[in-house]
């Protein structure tokens, strides 16, 4: 019998693998997985751990590395279907009636797809002959050697309209078979033969999410080519929205043991997934050549709950970022969520790897801002936010993205979370509203440290995040505004330490440069702090000019925003010297100070 995917995919979700395994094996929980003693050999000290989260067992003693189901082949001598009906019956599932049309379909499309595993074995032969020679020199331009060629799958289609097919067709393929896989278009005239979909093209194996080999896509070689990539129209076998690029052998990566990653790496395009891969980052997949779709993001969940969606920084890759989070939000729920990683502007993956290697990508991935992060951008660069008309129309587009969220409980925990944001930097500041609730500043007079903590609390947390983050990401404004930045009073305790630690980087340098300024913090122990300030690293280019603007700019911006720092810090002790004075001689003639203290707390609300 055959199980559709829809099934097979369900019965896996419904039941724990430790469920299964647990009947066999006793386990024991050891942080996120089980452990426990091999069912395969003998052994006195437990090798063999369950992953629920990733659905797989590994047997370091034996090897062997599975599901629920091949855990029950192998223990119980199942079948495949004597293990899936035996799954079926402890989650409580019926299983699917035989249909005679399915299996026909089937039957249908597994001659498809060997004649498609053939077309591959001709694409790469020719990669390798003369007519592939200057294929080859373009792979060799971008780092691939011949034994990179073979292990991903690429080949070469010549420029002809019947290679492949007279190829094909002398090993007895159905004519008719290769146009319905997509291998050959068909003329309207049919007086004519049906010719070569791809010619010309260096071309990627496409296969679905069961490893089978389904589509191709073609990078032409012709610099003026109508199309750059070419990929198989949509069959009875390949519909693009619901595959990606490399998407088994990711999936196959991402559930090793010693792969920490929690969610595959999402590319734009084939060579950026085969570059990750080679750099070591093997869970990395690509959409074809579309915005992901619903059934995209399932298939990145089902690998792992926190996927990385790899954009460029410019506007282009930000809009890129918007549109998937319009995709996923009616789609988050406990355990399922997205990062965004920004590139560097005008890199791709491959183009950072190769310029600066491994490390700088990873410096990257580390760095995935959360989807809440990317989508509080998104709507606080929909509109402006001067007046309050602009601060209610944020407000709005909140609420209005939270309605997208269908799981309650998530919809909860981001509606605190935005909100919480909104107040924190649009709403009055809690010393304010306390100050004002029945004049109680007045009743008595406020010690040093109530004035002290009155000036702090005041302070822009947000403000102060935005001023050491522009240091941190671009330390070359200190050649002209360190005597600015080293003025300023911060109230947050992190933010104090790291100006410190930056001041302390700066009296002793010569030649100011991020890594090394890095690298200084993290050597005095302060590199909690720097990741915190990494992971906001968006918000803050966002901030200073987004990633098109220039040093000068920046300068201009950061001086803006350092001297409403310093303003507000000057017009609450302003406000509280005159709150003192107030206290100290109550009968006495204050109404213009009053006067300046209204005004001063009506201009801040």
């Amino acid at each position: 019998m055959r199980f559709g995917d829809h099934f097979m995919e369900e019965l896996k979700a419904r039941v724990r693998v430790s469920d299964v395994v647990g009947k066999s094996v006793k386990l024991k929980r050891q942080g996120r997985e089980y452990a426990g003693l091999s069912p395969f050999t003998n052994e006195k000290t437990p090798s063999f751990f369950v992953n629920d989260e990733k659905g797989f067992y590994h047997c370091f003693s034996s090897g062997k590395h599975g599901d629920a189901i091949s855990f029950l082949m192998e223990i119980e001598n199942l079948s495949f279907p004597e293990a899936v009906e035996r799954l079926a019956g402890i989650a409580g599932m019926d299983l699917p009636k035989a249909d005679p049309q399915a299996e026909a379909r089937a039957k249908q499309n597994k001659i498809a797809i060997n004649w498609m595993e053939e077309a591959q074995a001709f694409f790469a032969k020719s990669l390798m002959r003369e007519v592939g020679r200057e294929a080859r020199e373009y792979l060799k331009s971008r780092g691939l050697t011949q034994t990179a060629a073979e292990r991903f799958g690429i080949g070469f289609a010549p420029d002809s309209f019947d290679a492949l097919r007279d190829e094909l067709l002398q090993k007895g393929a159905d004519i008719k078979v290769l146009v319905e896989a997509g291998l050959l278009i068909e003329p309207e005239d049919r007086t004519r033969q049906p010719w070569d979909r791809f010619r010309n093209r260096i071309m990627f194996p496409i296969r679905d999410p069961r490893g089978r080999l389904v589509a191709f896509g073609g990078r032409a070689m012709e610099k003026d080519a109508k199309a750059k990539y070419l990929n198989s129209p949509e069959t009875a076998l390949f519909h693009k929205g619901r595959v990606l690029y490399r998407y088994p052998e990711a999936r196959k990566s991402l559930v090793a043991p010693n792969n920490p990653a929690r969610g595959l790496i999402v590319a734009e395009g084939y060579m950026d997934v085969i570059a990750l891969a080679r750099a070591g980052f093997e869970q990395a997949v690509a959409p074809l050549g579309t915005a992901l779709t619903e059934d995209q993001l399932d298939l990145l969940w089902r690998a792992g709950p926190e996927p990385i969606l790899c954009f460029d920084g410019d506007k282009a890759g930000i809009r890129a970022a918007f549109r998937s989070i319009e995709r996923a939000l009616p789609k988050l729920k406990p355990g399922q969520t997205l990062r965004f990683a920004l590139l560097p502007e005008g890199q791709d993956p491959d183009d950072l790897i190769q310029a600066k290697g491994p490390s700088a990508m990873k410096e990257v991935l580390d760095s995935a801002i959360p989807l809440v992060d990317m989508l509080w951008t998104r709507e606080i660069e929909a509109g402006p936010l001067n007046t309050p008309e602009d601060k209610a129309g944020l407000k709005d587009r909140i609420y209005a993205a939270l309605r997208e969220i269908s799981h309650d409980g998530v919809r909860e925990q981001y509606k605190t979370e935005l909100l919480a944001r909104f107040d924190s930097e649009f709403g009055w500041k809690a010393n304010r509203q306390q100050g004002r609730g029945g004049n109680n500043w007045v009743s008595k007079k406020a010690s040093p440290q109530m004035k002290q903590n009155m000036r702090d609390g005041a302070m822009s947390e947000s403000r102060e995040r935005r001023l050491i983050g522009a240091i941190l990401e671009w330390p070359l404004l200190l050649e002209s505004l360190d005597e600015t930045f080293f003025s300023l009073r911060f109230a947050s305790d992190s933010c104090r330490q790291l100006q410190s630690a930056i001041q302390s980087y700066f009296s002793t340098t010569k030649a100011v440069d991020k890594r090394s300024l890095h690298a200084h913090i993290e050597h005095i122990g302060l590199d909690s702090h720097l990741k915190k300030f990494s992971a906001d690293r968006f918000l803050c280019v966002a901030a200073m000019g987004g990633n098109d603007a220039t040093l000068n700019q920046r300068e201009a911006i950061f001086q803006q925003e350092a001297a409403a720092h310093m303003g507000q810090g000057q017009d609450e002790r302003v406000e509280s010297e005159t709150r003192s004075r107030l206290v100290d001689s109550i009968y006495e003639n204050n109404t213009d100070a009053l006067r300046r203290l209204m005004r001063a707390s009506r201009n801040d609300r």
